[in-house]
């Protein structure tokens, strides 16, 4: 098996250099063909959301509806598919960045109660908890 990388995710995505666009098109029909399954780890879905969010300006819903399209194609296999999953339920949810969410339900899925953090607004979701002062 092989493992996409956050740059070969955006270029489909976002088809913003078309060579290297066709390029990723032309290997997923050959994975496809061959009835391979491509990887994509964790961390290249952190990565993606948050080049698409700073780099590119996608919306909530753009990238939401990109990962719910890419757990679709039979030729991707996710990494902790689960909080793949769990992130794009949430968004719907939740205002709170894709970024936490992903990070919590990856927690989750991982055994962890819930996260702790500094971070006010990802608090308010039962994913992660406020850590302060108890006196």
């Amino acid at each position: 098996m092989k493992a996409i990388d956050t740059n070969v995710l955006v270029r489909f995505l976002v088809n913003d250099d078309e060579q290297q666009a066709e390029l990723v098109y032309e290997r997923f029909r050959a994975a496809e063909a061959a009835r391979e399954v491509l990887f994509i780890p964790l961390l290249v879905v952190l990565e993606t959301i948050w080049v698409l969010e700073s780099a590119y300006e996608a919306t909530r819903k753009e990238i939401v509806g990109s990962f719910s399209d890419l757990m679709q194609m039979p030729i991707i296999e996710f990494e902790a598919l689960a909080a793949v999953q769990g992130m794009v339920t949430s968004a719907h949810l939740s205002s709170i960045d894709l970024t936490d969410i992903l990070i919590g339900q990856s927690a989750r899925i991982s055994g962890c109660d819930s996260v702790l953090t500094f971070d006010k607004k990802a608090s308010r979701i039962d994913l992660f908890e406020l850590l302060k002062q108890e006196f």
